[in-house]
C-alpha cells in the first residue's frame, strides 16, 4: 500500500551537503519514490545550489507565503527541482532573508530560525497542496521541533490528525541549543511548559531534546548507535531522555548508492573492475600513486583516509603512532579532508616529514575521493564515535579493507577478518586509544603480505551489498507499523 509521506530536511545530496544527512535524504526520497510511495521533501532553497541544468520549476500556489516567528515575518515560496537519476521532485523552500547566505550552515545568530522556517514550511506547504500525510518525517535538530509543532501548532488541522512523527538522529553530537528568551519564535502561542523544564530553567531550549521528547518514534542510522546514545558516553546528555523512550527506538543502518560508488562503473577513474579483476585495482593504484608523487615497492601498501577532520573521527589516535609506524612500516598515506586546524596542521607536518610516503589535500573533492576508494589498499576509519558511516561501505565495494573502531555503524557494517577460517570483511579495534588504532594498521599490514588471505579478504568484503533497495525497507516497515496503529 503506497505511503504519504512529509520529509524535511536540512540537506539532500546533490543540492546541498555537509554530511551523511544529505545522503540519506537523498536516497529516501530516490526510492521510496521509485517503491511507488508519496514522499514530498522539504529543503531550503540555498544560494550555493548549484541551479544551472536542474530543472527547476515555481509552484504557482505556493508564493510569497508569509510566516510569522515571534517578531520576525519571513516569506518563501516554493519551486520544484528533479532529483538526478530519479523522476522523484524535491521541494525548495526559497526565501532570501533565511537561505541566502555564504554557506549551507552558519554561525549567526539567526541559525535557529532559518530552520524553524523551514520546519513551518513543510507544515504550510502540505496545508495548501491539500497533502494529508500519513508519517511526518523530521532530520536532526533542525526540524526537530515539528514534532511539537504537528501536535500543538497543527494539531487543529484535521489534515494531520492522523499522522504519525518520526525523528531521525544523524549525529547527536548538534541539538540546536537555543536562548529560552525565544520560546515565542520556537512555538507559537504554545506553553513553555511543553519544553523541557531542566533546560527551560536553566534559561535554554534544547532543540532536538524538544524533538525527541514528542516523536512518536525515533530512528537513528545503526542498530548500534541506536543502543550507545542510551549511555552517558555516547548520548551526550541525552540518555536519560533516551532510555526512557527506549521501545520508540529504532536502528536502521543507512546505505549505499551504489550508482554512484561501484569500481565496476565508477564514472571518475580510468578502468573499471570486479571481484575477479584485481588486476585492474592495481593499475589504478600504480596511476594515483604517479599522480600524487609517492614511492613504494610492490608491496607497499597505500592506505587511504577521506574524512571530515573533526575530533568524532578519532585522529587524535595518529599523533603519536603513525609518525612511529611510518618510520617502522613501509606503507604509505594518502588524506584528503578539511576541518578542525589542529588536524589539517598534523597531516600537512607529516606530508613535509615524509614527502614521498604521504600526500595531503586539504578540502574536498568527488573525483579525488573516488580514487582514493579505488586506489588504496585500505581506508582507515579510527572513530571516537560514528553514526553510520559511509566510507567503509565504499571501501567493501572497492576491494578497499576498511580499519575501523567497533562503534556505532563500523560495528554493524564491518566484521574482523578471521585468517582461521577467512571469515570477514575488515580489520576492527575496540579500544579508544593508540594502541588499539596501532594493533589494526600493524594487523593489517601484516596480513596485507600474505596474497591468499588479502585477496580473500578483499573478496568478502565486495561481496557485501548495503544498497539502499534493501536497506531503505527499514523504513517502509517502520512506518506501516506506525500507520496500522492509527
Amino acid at each position: 500500500m503506497p505511503l504519504k509521506i512529509c520529509f524535511a530536511s536540512a540537506e539532500v545530496t546533490p543540492f546541498a551537503k555537509a554530511g551523511g544527512l544529505a545522503d540519506v535524504s537523498g536516497a529516501l526520497l530516490k526510492y521510496l519514490h521509485a517503491d511507488g510511495h508519496d514522499i514530498r521533501l522539504f529543503m531550503p532553497g540555498y544560494s550555493s545550489i548549484q541551479r544551472a541544468g536542474l530543472e527547476i520549476y515555481p509552484v504557482d500556489f505556493l508564493r510569497n507565503v508569509s510566516v510569522t516567528l515571534g517578531s520576525h515575518r519571513y516569506e518563501f515560496s516554493v519551486s520544484t527541482a528533479q532529483l538526478p537519476d530519479s523522476s522523484a521532485f524535491v521541494y525548495l523552500v526559497d526565501c532570501p532573508a533565511a537561505f541566502h547566505r555564504g554557506s549551507i550552515y552558519t554561525a549567526d545568530a539567526d541559525e535557529y530560525r532559518r530552520f524553524l522556517l523551514l520546519t513551518h514550511a513543510a507544515f504550510i506547504c502540505c496545508q495548501r497542496m491539500a497533502f494529508a500525510p500519513q508519517i511526518m518525517h523530521f532530520n536532526d535538530w533542525h526540524t526537530a521541533v515539528g514534532t511539537l509543532l504537528m501536535r500543538a501548532t497543527y494539531g487543529w488541522d484535521r489534515l494531520f490528525q492522523g499522522a504519525r512523527s518520526v525523528l531521525t538522529v544523524h549525529n547527536i553530537g548538534y541539538q540546536g541549543i537555543v536562548s529560552g528568551t525565544v520560546h515565542a519564535e520556537v512555538l507559537p502561542g504554545g506553553p513553555v511548559s511543553m519544553f523541557d523544564q531542566a533546560d527551560y530553567a536553566a534559561g535554554r531550549i534544547n532543540l532536538l531534546r524538544t524533538g525527541l521528547a514528542y516523536a512518536d518514534r525515533i530512528t537513528t542510522v545503526s542498530p548500534t548507535y541506536a543502543r550507545e546514545l542510551r549511555t552517558a558516553e555516547y548520548g551526550m546528555g541525552m540518555e536519560t531522555l533516551l532510555r526512557k523512550r527506549a521501545d520508540a527506538i529504532v536502528g536502521i543502518l543507512n546505505g549505499v548508492d551504489y550508482d554512484e560508488w561501484d569500481p565496476r562503473r565508477d564514472r571518475y577513474v580510468s578502468q573499471h573492475y570486479g571481484a575477479n579483476q584485481l588486476g585492474v585495482k592495481a593499475e589504478l593504484k600504480d596511476q594515483f600513486l604517479q599522480r600524487i608523487k609517492l614511492t613504494g615497492g610492490p608491496r607497499t601498501a597505500l592506505i587511504g583516509i577521506v574524512s571530515r577532520l573533526a575530533t568524532q573521527k578519532g585522529f587524535d589516535l595518529l599523533f603519536d603512532c603513525m609518525p612511529a609506524l611510518l618510520r617502522a612500516r613501509e606503507f604509505n598515506l594518502v588524506v584528503l579532508g578539511t576541518g578542525e586546524p589542529r588536524y589539517e596542521e598534523f597531516f600537512t607536518d607529516l606530508q613535509l616529514r615524509f614527502p614521498d610516503r604521504v600526500h595531503f589535500q586539504r578540502g574536498y573533492s568527488d573525483e579525488l575521493a573516488h580514487w582514493i576508494e579505488a586506489a588504496s589498499d585500505m581506508f582507515l576509519m579510527p572513530s571516537r564515535y560514528e553514526p553510520c558511516g559511509l566510507n567503509q561501505m565504499y571501501s567493501m565495494r572497492y576491494g578497499t579493507v576498511p580499519i575501523v573502531r567497533r562503534t556505532g555503524g563500523l560495528a554493524d557494517s564491518v566484521q574482523h577478518f578471521d585468517p582461521a577460517t577467512g571469515a570477514g570483511t575488515g580489520i576492527v579495534f575496540n579500544d579508544y586509544n593508540a594502541e588499539g588504532v596501532t594493533w589494526a594498521l600493524n594487523t593489517a599490514l601484516d596480513l596485507y603480505q600474505n596474497k591468499g588471505s588479502w585477496r580473500r579478504l578483499m573478496q568478502n568484503g565486495m561481496a557485501q551489498d548495503y544498497s539502499w533497495s534493501r536497506q531503505v525497507r527499514g523504513y517502509v516497515e517502520l512506518y506501516e507499523s506506525m500507520v496500522v496503529h492509527t
